[in-house]
């Protein structure tokens, strides 16, 4: 790794620093670029120039809105299925994804340094998926599977200037402690975010304090923070025990835009893009629950409007 943040420790968000994410990549393409995401991959958008050109938009576009409003931003990269079985559903080869990944830090990291007007820091995060569906358990692997298994990807991202990893969308804890242990192998800052159904728990059935605390015990504490992904803030509060130590290392929230289940949205055949104030305005009760939450943006049905509101929301308060 070769980024500017380094350590854990030195990344700003665990400072108190506030940072907004990019929104629902995959469906801002799908829906409102009627581009075909085969897998739910965005990364095969890095083949051709037109992909760049949409990819590149993409990140601008948030970019410009953080800087609009002076707050900083944390950006993934274009990667969440850009592993090997994924790579492989696609038609893409290990040595092609491998590439893939380097290319799309560096598309970021690119955007990055030609807005050069920011008011507060910029990370890029190098963005790591689950192996099954990012709303069902699949094929469940024990932690040392999970720790093979991502670390072919994990150790390639770590070569970037990617400031820290992210696995997003994680539905049980085994899979997550691998990812954080081949994040430790590589030296690279760490971060895990969880999904949660509409009652807080895991697709799994865990409940998030469960899940948390079962990977901190396995990795020695070794992720950076936690963040919740793929569900609405609503679904996040019954998750929440404020008696409990877990929850402060619980940093950031990733909100779908709508309240409907993850079996709800996978039937569903048209987004349902909610209210993008009424979003922002969740984010921020969520937050006045738990003020050290500093990493607020966007997941599935959200984009730049979204994120928008929520920056607005932020300065406003």
């Amino acid at each position: 790794m070769t980024g500017s943040i380094g350590e854990p420790g030195g990344l700003p968000q665990l400072e108190g620093t506030t940072l907004v994410t990019d929104s629902g990549l995959e469906t801002d393409l799908m829906f409102h670029h009627a581009v075909d995401l085969p897998g739910f991959a965005a990364f095969v958008l890095l083949r051709d120039e037109r992909g760049r050109a949409l990819l590149e938009r993409y990140y601008r576009e948030h970019l410009g809105v953080a800087a609009a409003h002076g707050v900083g931003c944390l950006l993934e990269t274009p990667t969440w299925r850009a592993s090997a079985d994924w790579a492989e559903a696609v038609g893409w080869t290990r040595q092609e994804v491998s590439r893939v990944n380097r290319d799309a830090v560096e598309l970021v990291v690119g955007v990055r340094a030609a807005v050069p007007r920011r008011s507060g820091p910029c990370l890029v995060s190098g963005c790591v998926g689950p192996r099954s569906d990012g709303y069902l358990v699949g094929r469940r692997m024990t932690a040392d599977e999970a720790y093979r298994y991502h670390a072919e990807q994990v150790d390639v991202l770590a070569e970037t200037p990617a400031d820290l990893v992210s696995l997003l969308t994680a539905t049980y804890p085994e899979e997550a402690v691998g990812f954080v242990r081949a994040a430790q192998a590589a030296g690279v800052p760490c971060v895990v975010s969880f999904t949660v159904e509409l009652d807080g728990r895991l697709p799994d059935g865990s409940t998030l304090a469960d899940a948390i605390t079962a990977v901190d015990h396995a990795t020695a504490a070794g992720p950076a923070y936690y963040m919740v992904n793929c569900a609405h803030p609503t679904h996040v509060r019954p998750a929440v025990d404020l008696a409990s130590g877990w929850a402060r290392r619980l940093v950031g929230v990733r909100a779908n835009a709508s309240r409907r289940s993850h079996a709800e949205l996978d039937q569903a055949t048209e987004l349902d893009d909610g209210d993008p104030v009424s979003l922002a305005g969740e984010l921020l009760a969520l937050r006045s629950m738990l003020p050290w939450l500093t990493v607020l943006g966007g997941c599935c049905g959200t984009d730049v409007r979204h994120i928008d509101a929520l920056a607005a929301a932020l300065t406003a308060t």
